[in-house]
């Protein structure tokens, strides 16, 4: 198998892990807040297929940026629809930043005593691209443009009639945000919010190093 088929395997993997759990986020928050319109969907689900979208898919694995099966949520539902739709939209991205952090803890720990070979260099590959999936999931779907999750967020800080008023143009304006990405004109600045949710998550699991660190100390007999 050559090296690129390997990578768009694991990426294909990867992508039917990060975005069910995106999807089973925004489920799972509408449901605690009171709405069980996905619930009753089979949307509180981390089976792929309750979420898949062939050209989304493809689209994640190919091109870094796709999408899934819309997750249905009725506002009435919420005891504050405002807040009620912000944090839904929220829980996906939130989602995703979990399991990238859970990603990488799982990948330090391999990294450090997990022996070396074929099948760990290939779990050890899927846990990084697991990681860097979700954190750009997380990242772009917080950018506050419709329909990604951000604009959804917006609702709480802008004024009713200025935010639906926006939300009438969110076809058009997912066109260009999907020219923008593809045309690679948003590439450096998710790859500075990138590069800093990663560094985040790396000093949320640096426990790990140092534990790693004492456990090699101490088999010098070296002490910390």
């Amino acid at each position: 198998m050559t090296a690129q088929a390997t990578y768009y395997i694991i990426r294909a993997l990867v992508a039917l892990v990060a975005i069910p759990f995106h999807e089973a986020g925004h489920a799972l928050a509408a449901w605690l807040l009171g709405d069980a319109t996905a619930k009753r969907e089979g949307r509180l689900s981390l089976n792929p297929f309750a979420h898949f979208d062939l050209l989304g898919t493809l689209c994640m694995v190919f091109a870094g940026v796709g999408w899934a099966k819309p997750v249905s949520t009725n506002p009435r539902n919420f005891k504050n629809p405002k807040w009620g739709m912000a944090l839904t939209a929220l829980a996906g991205p939130v989602a995703n930043l979990v399991l990238a952090y859970l990603g990488m803890v799982a990948w330090k720990v391999m990294y450090y005593w997990a022996p070396v070979n074929n099948a760990t260099i290939y779990i050890a590959m899927f846990l990084r691209y697991l990681v860097l999936m979700n954190v750009s999931l997380a990242v772009f779907n917080l950018i506050p443009v419709p329909p990604l999750d951000g604009s959804r967020i917006l609702l709480v800080v802008l004024p009713q009639r200025i935010y639906f008023g926006l939300m009438r143009y969110e076809k058009y304006i997912m066109i260009v945000m999907l020219a923008a990405v593809w045309g690679d004109f948003l590439d450096t600045p998710l790859y500075y919010l990138n590069n800093v949710v990663w560094s985040l998550l790396g000093a949320g699991t640096g426990y790990i190093d140092k534990i790693a660190y004492a456990v090699y100390a101490s088999s010098l007999g070296a002490v910390i």
